[in-house]
């Protein structure tokens, strides 16, 4: 793999080309690495639990940006690392935040879901761990999507967390666009958590791989679709995700 020049930092956002070494030593945790093997580019989510807050969504809508401004053949796979592919949203750091802030990220997560809903070359997700509520549904913005066998669940918690919120107009759309009626009741009204084998029975992911062979097959799947025509495939997409992706245009 080699990176194609940038990484962003996961304290300020910020995105920055090769550092010397002193000041690499300095860095703290990446929280997105974007590198290309061959015409796919691999997106690595790196920061733990990858929570999604502004700095998360700013680094990745960063990186799809730098995979548009390619030319030529081009398809994206996205992974985490460790145990975790996304954890979902950054509670947490709500808790500190205004509702303008708060309200900012939920309407900066649709827009990258409908990006990603839309994009113009095919994507993949390695789900490499665990994928709960925000990070379940960034799984299902993909194209396809390949799932760790061994390890991790794909989960939309919201029935047991207890804060009697509804998800948004938008994540219903979402979610209802990519799982069957049948999977898509029982997913959200049981909260349960479904191994690899179980989300490929209820068809939410592909396939399910040994974690050695989840980032390649991925890889493999986009390599084979790098060579799709931009337009028509981003015309493609608009055309069977219309009413999830006006839903997730809309103000959250």
């Amino acid at each position: 793999l080699r990176p194609v020049g940038w990484a962003c930092n996961s304290w300020a956002g910020t995105h920055e080309t090769a550092l010397p070494a002193a000041a690499a030593e300095k860095e703290r945790a990446l929280v997105i690495e974007l590198q290309r093997e061959g015409d796919v580019f691999l997106l690595r989510m790196k920061g733990g639990e990858n929570r999604i807050n502004q700095s998360f969504l700013d680094d990745f809508n960063q990186a799809l940006d730098e995979v548009e401004r390619s030319q030529g053949d081009a398809a994206l796979v996205s992974t985490g690392e460790g145990k975790f592919y996304s954890n979902g949203l950054d509670l947490e750091g709500f808790q500190g935040s205004t509702p303008q802030q708060t309200q900012g990220v939920l309407t900066g997560l649709h827009h990258l879901f409908a990006r990603l809903l839309a994009f113009p070359i095919a994507t993949v997700a390695a789900v490499n761990g665990h994928a709960f509520a925000a990070g379940a549904m960034l799984a299902l913005a993909h194209d396809f999507r390949i799932m760790r066998s061994d390890r991790g669940y794909l989960c939309f918690p919201e029935i047991d967390l207890g804060t009697g919120l509804p998800l948004t107009p938008g994540m219903y759309a979402l979610i209802g666009a990519r799982l069957s009626p049948a999977t898509f009741h029982e997913a959200l009204i049981s909260g349960r958590r479904y191994g690899a084998p179980e989300a490929v029975t209820g068809q939410i992911v592909h396939e399910a791989r040994p974690e050695a062979e989840v980032v390649p097959r991925a890889l493999e799947i986009a390599q084979s679709l790098a060579g799709k025509d931009r337009a028509t495939m981003a015309a493609l997409k608009r055309g069977m995700f219309a009413p999830a992706l006006e839903a997730l245009n809309r103000p959250a």
